[in-house]
């Protein structure tokens, strides 16, 4: 039976989903964190490794954790031999949910588990001092999914476009990033649509990014971040109205904000620390050109308007998800109250920058 290689007691979820690729896997493997993405792409690999070329449907399990869930019945489907396949296929989501004594059979099991079997066990995390955890750790089957930022971000933007035959070069992949923001689902997307745009085999830059993708203009989002540093009111307005006028969502205009405030923050550590230049911008999650642009926005921001600038993006989030009152007012709040300092009153502006469809 094909097994993955083993990476130490927690490995990142990459290795799985590299081993997977190659139709390789263990019988047991426990996929914890918040990073759905890839989480989905590796079970979803996963399940095709272990079931090869077998009928769908008689070799696959799937199981919902809750309080009620048996785990006794999880160990019979994983015990269960498989019938013209090379393995059963055997997913519970969120183990977490189950109660303790119900996830003692699923430890027993990991300890000596078939390789007639791949178990896939979801969390978004376990109790370290739970009998499962414990098992799980000995067992060296546990793979991280953690959120991926900075030169991580840009490193999965780059091996997505090398899987599917493409070079892209370090400005295309920043302004890729840029314009679809930390979504990992939506920078697999984009990188889906590049490729069938640019062709078998063929470089993507920047001109291919800025043509093909939908994108928030990077140099909008910075004007804006810049006029909320210098509490300009007027331009910080003119820049959302730019963005929105271009039919970008205020939900993806904050989410763009606070992806440039949180670089700000670390730029502003990288700096304290000692860091300068494109070795302070690299530490911050940015390339080194961007340099110059942070140093200048680190100043601007001190630890407490950084918190309040969080808040009030947090505040705002929920107000557009929740909220009946119209999108764009309650993104205009948001940028009056980040430039005051100070939650205020939204005062009467301009009617043209109050259009935002």
């Amino acid at each position: 039976m094909p097994r993955a290689p083993n990476r130490g007691s927690v490995s990142a979820i990459q290795h799985v989903i590299d081993a997977a690729h190659q139709g390789t896997f263990a019988p047991v493997h426990v996929l914890i964190g918040s990073e759905r993405f890839l989480i989905e792409r590796a079970i979803g690999l996963l399940k095709r490794a272990s079931l090869g070329d077998g009928p769908p449907g008689f070799n696959d399990d799937v199981f919902h954790g809750a309080s009620s869930l048996s785990g006794q019945k999880v160990i019979a489907a994983a015990r269960t031999l498989p019938m013209m396949a090379k393995a059963r296929f055997v997913l519970v989501r969120d183990v977490d949910k189950m109660s303790t004594a119900e996830q003692e059979p699923i430890a027993e099991y990991v300890k000596v588990a078939f390789d007639t079997t791949c178990l896939v066990l979801v969390a978004e995390k376990l109790h370290g001092g739970s009998k499962l955890a414990k098992a799980a750790q000995k067992a060296n089957v546990i793979a991280e999914a953690a959120p991926l930022t900075g030169q991580a971000l840009r490193r999965f933007a780059t091996a997505v476009a090398k899987r599917r035959g493409h070079a892209i070069s370090g400005r295309a992949t920043e302004a890729l990033v840029e314009s679809v923001g930390e979504d990992l689902a939506a920078i697999d997307d984009a990188l889906e649509r590049l490729s069938l745009y640019v062709g078998n085999g063929e470089k993507i830059d920047t001109d291919e990014v800025e043509a093909c993708v939908s994108r928030i203009a990077a140099d909008s989002i910075w004007a804006l971040v810049d006029a909320v540093g210098m509490r300009d009111v007027p331009r910080a307005l003119g820049a959302a109205g730019s963005l929105l006028e271009n039919r970008e969502e205020p939900l993806r205009i904050l989410a763009m904000v606070a992806r440039q405030l949180r670089i700000v923050a670390r730029m502003r550590d990288a700096l304290r620390s000692g860091l300068r230049g494109g070795d302070a911008a690299r530490e911050a999650g940015a390339p080194p050109f961007k340099a110059s642009e942070l140093t200048e926005s680190a100043k601007r921001f001190g630890a407490s308007d950084l918190a309040f600038a969080f808040d009030t993006l947090a505040e705002a989030d929920l107000a557009l998800k929740g909220s009946k009152r119209p999108d764009g007012c309650v993104l205009e709040e948001a940028i009056l109250t980040l430039c005051s300092g100070h939650p205020q009153v939204r005062p009467r502006v301009q009617r043209k920058l109050r259009t935002y469809r």
